[in-house]
């Protein structure tokens, strides 16, 4: 059985649940049972997001670092790019039909108030660009790492996997890969649920974000396992030439909903319905 921890009394806030250690991998299974109930729609969201990819390595391939930060932010704003993916799995969930007028209907309905600050088409804006700002600065502290420690130039990826990944002295390596786990947890706090919260139910930003970081104060065994698991399935789709991106970013996004309704009661907030 769920159990809750006790509202904040100094802001209203969703309610996070406790789950099981291995749940994580049942919204995998349940992303992908979307992705067979919607095949047409969800792969299209992947060959978007692989194109994309594809785009940023063409445009970035002789600049590492600029392809690097493109990247990184490319995939940080992940959850920002899945709302689509989100509303096609509640409407599978609610036994609505999903057609490509959903997807229309839920980024036009983000924008209908897009003249207000305050409008839920802001705080779509305002958390994307968080995440990016968040991403471009870790590939800044990234890059200055390298260039001060690294023996040579570092000027392409088969050189940062040659003199970095590979380097027989691997100190620097594992430096990078812990600050860069470092500085990609808060990233992951901050977005495990945000998403799909704002896109179901009619809560603020912050509202958002910090019941995100309480799901995994709740949750830090289990929600640890869902971070590796994401990392995981995205690698084995970067390193298939982002061929594997068509399936992995589609099952993501949808285990990413099944992720926030066993994460989080937010029943007693009104729900944020697209426009019809």
């Amino acid at each position: 059985m769920s159990q809750a921890l006790s509202r904040s009394s100094s802001m209203d806030l969703p309610l996070p649940l406790r789950i099981g250690l291995m749940q994580p991998l049942s919204w995998l299974a349940l992303g992908w049972k979307d992705i067979c109930r919607a095949p047409a729609l969800s792969l299209a969201h992947g060959m978007v997001l692989a194109l994309l990819g594809a785009l940023i390595l063409l445009v970035g391939h002789n600049r590492f670092w600029l392809m690097a930060g493109a990247l990184s932010g490319f995939l940080v704003v992940g959850p920002v790019v899945a709302t689509s993916l989100y509303a096609m799995s509640r409407a599978l969930e609610r036994g609505e039909a999903v057609n490509l007028g959903l997807v229309r209907r839920t980024w036009s309905h983000w924008q209908q108030g897009q003249s207000k600050l305050g409008s839920s088409y802001w705080c779509l804006v305002q958390f994307g660009l968080l995440l990016a700002v968040s991403a471009t600065g870790w590939v800044v502290i990234s890059a200055s790492l390298i260039t001060l420690l690294s023996p040579v130039r570092i000027a392409s990826p088969m050189d940062f996997v040659q003199h970095v990944v590979l380097a027989q002295d691997s100190t620097l390596f594992y430096l990078w890969l812990g600050l860069g786990s470092f500085l990609a947890a808060p990233i992951f706090a901050s977005s495990v649920v945000s998403m799909p919260l704002l896109l179901d139910r009619k809560v603020s930003l912050p509202q958002a974000v910090l019941t995100s970081w309480l799901v995994i104060l709740q949750n830090p065994i289990a929600m640890a396992l869902w971070a590796a698991l994401i990392v995981v399935f995205t690698l084995l789709g970067l390193a298939s030439l982002l061929l594997g991106l068509v399936f992995v970013m589609p099952m993501l996004g949808h285990a990413s909903w099944h992720a926030y309704r066993d994460l989080v009661d937010a029943s007693d907030f009104a729900l944020r319905e697209a426009a019809s």
